[in-house]
C-alpha cells in the first residue's frame, strides 16, 4: 500500500462506459453538465481547506457490507493550485504530509522522524488530487470518465479509470453533492481495497506557499526514501 493510500494520500468512475448497477442510463450531456458544475465551483478557488475522515476498507470488509468499519483517521486537507498539498492527520495519531512540487515529506511527531521522498515518486497520485481540487481540470487526459446509473443518489457519482492502467490505482470514484461539492473520494486499488476520504464543505482560502514547505526540527531523524 503506497504512502498516498496510508495517509492521504491527497486523491473517478467505476468502469469503462456505464456500469450495470441499474437500468437508468446517464447521457454524455448529463456527464458534461455535472463536470461543468464541479469546474465552476472549484476552478477559480485560490486554495482550500477541508476537514476529512479517512477510512481504509479491505476487500473482505467490503464483502461484509456496511456492518464492518475500517480503520478511521481524521484531519484536514489543504490545497493550493496547482500542486501544493498538505494533509494534517489528527487521529489516531498526529501525522503531517506536505508536498510542494519538489519534495514530499511525511512527518510522524511521536516517532521524531520524517520520511523524505522525491515528488516524482508520487507524481501521478498527487496530480490526481490536484486535478480533483481544481474541479477535475484536464482529467480526461489520463482517465476515462463516466457516470454510472444515479438512481437513489442525493447527488452524483463520477468514476475515473486510469488510461493507460496504473499499477497501484484501479479506479477513483467521486461522490458529489447537488451543489457540486466533492463529498467523497474512493481510491480503489487492484486488490479490492478502498481508501475513502469523506470531505466536509471546502473553505476557500488563500494559502501562502511557505505553508507547504517543511523544515525538520532539531532532533528529528530524516529518512530519505
Amino acid at each position: 500500500m503506497s504512502l498516498l493510500f496510508r495517509i492521504s494520500g491527497a486523491f473517478i468512475l467505476l468502469q469503462v462506459g456505464l456500469l450495470c448497477l441499474g437500468t437508468e442510463q446517464v447521457t454524455a450531456d448529463e456527464t458534461s453538465r455535472v463536470l461543468a458544475g464541479i469546474r465552476l465551483k472549484y476552478a477559480r478557488l485560490p486554495g482550500l481547506t477541508a476537514p476529512y475522515t479517512r477510512e481504509v476498507i479491505t476487500r473482505s470488509m467490503s464483502m461484509l457490507g456496511n456492518h464492518v468499519k475500517g480503520d478511521l483517521a481524521t484531519g484536514r486537507i489543504c490545497f493550493k493550485p496547482p500542486f501544493y498539498l498538505r494533509l494534517e492527520q489528527a487521529r489516531p495519531r498526529k501525522e503531517i504530509m506536505v508536498a510542494d512540487g519538489k519534495t514530499l515529506w511525511w512527518y510522524i511527531p511521536e516517532k521524531k522522524e520524517v520520511h523524505q521522498y522525491p515528488f516524482q515518486k508520487f507524481g501521478k497520485e498527487l496530480k490526481v488530487l490536484g486535478d480533483i481540487f481544481q474541479g477535475l481540470v484536464r482529467v480526461e487526459e489520463t482517465f476515462r470518465v463516466s457516470m454510472p446509473p444515479q438512481k437513489g443518489l442525493e447527488g452524483y457519482r463520477i468514476a475515473l479509470t486510469p488510461d493507460p492502467p496504473w499499477q497501484e490505482i484501479d479506479r477513483i470514484v467521486l461522490t458529489v453533492g447537488r451543489s457540486y461539492d466533492i463529498r467523497e473520494i474512493d481510491i480503489h486499488n487492484p486488490f479490492g481495497s478502498i481508501t475513502r476520504f469523506r470531505l466536509k464543505e471546502p473553505i476557500p482560502q488563500r494559502l501562502d506557499t511557505d505553508f507547504f514547505r517543511f523544515s525538520p526540527l532539531p532532533g528529528v531523524k530524516v529518512i530519505k526514501e
